[in-house]
């Protein structure tokens, strides 16, 4: 991870599996390179539904940031977004509440120069440099102070990673300090892979492919998750597996819905 100083697009290594772009290639994106794919391809083989749960954590994605913006949100900011695809953040949130204003954070430096190319003339929604560990230089970005107000509520989306940050980094403390900005009534939304349900190990084995990778995984229990969200109150149905987390009227489950490896949650910051 870099410093907080920007990378350039000639800093990028074709050659070394990226996270931001594995996961593009993992939702049928085409910004990656071939050691993205080949990386991808160990994984599945390892944990053949990385490509579905992948899509249920986009489609988490949506039916949070809906919840969010049926509940009032109306400022949000995406940490660790990844490269823009389908469905992003002010796209959901600006059919519900078309002035909602949205920064994007991300570290590397393709995420940039693609968000920004895709958010040229929208003027409510920005995409910023930020190492999600050092929350501080997030939080005094002069972008995000444009068109952030944390005296008003705020979502804080940081899904898919908060697993890529070890236990050295302190995740927890890293929630607390974002936290900390936010005004009462503001919310937090998570997801995070976990090994709880791998009695077979393939989740293990396909996690330990991210150790040639630009960030390794590092995979957490519910207890370590549920402490994520230490000072807000977990909204219903609580910390669940991604398909169980407000699935849409009428929509079925997929089968063992319940033992996904994937938790999800979303949570408010009391008055």
């Amino acid at each position: 991870m870099t410093t907080g100083r920007e990378k350039t697009l000639d800093t990028v290594d074709p050659t070394t599996p990226n996270v931001p772009r594995m996961y593009d290639y993992l939702l049928g994106g085409k910004d990656n390179y071939a050691a993205d794919r080949e990386a991808v391809e160990e994984v599945v083989r390892h944990a053949p539904d990385t490509p579905f749960l992948a899509r249920e954590n986009r489609a988490f994605l949506r039916r949070a940031v809906r919840f969010l913006a049926e509940s009032g949100i109306r400022q949000f900011i995406d940490i660790g977004s990844g490269l823009p695809t389908q469905g992003n953040v002010h796209e959901i949130a600006h059919e519900i509440a078309p002035s909602a204003h949205v920064v994007y954070v991300d570290i590397e430096p393709v995420v940039l120069a693609h968000g920004r190319a895709l958010l040229a003339g929208t003027p409510e929604v920005t995409v910023i440099q930020g190492d999600a560990r050092r929350t501080g230089d997030i939080l005094d970005d002069p972008e995000l102070k444009r068109l952030i107000d944390f005296d008003q509520p705020v979502a804080v989306l940081m899904l898919a990673v908060l697993h890529f940050i070890g236990d050295g980094d302190d995740p927890p403390g890293i929630v607390a300090r974002l936290r900390s900005a936010m005004a009462p009534g503001s919310y937090l939304a998570v997801s995070h892979v976990t090994a709880d349900f791998d009695a077979d190990s393939r989740v293990r084995d396909a996690g330990a492919v991210y150790k040639r990778a630009t960030y390794q995984l590092t995979l957490r229990s519910r207890a370590q998750v549920t402490r994520l969200f230490d000072g807000f109150d977990l909204v219903e149905p609580g910390l669940t597996t991604l398909s169980m987390w407000r699935p849409d009227p009428g929509s079925s489950l997929p089968a063992r819905a319940d033992r996904q490896w994937w938790y999800a949650g979303v949570a408010r910051k009391p008055s």
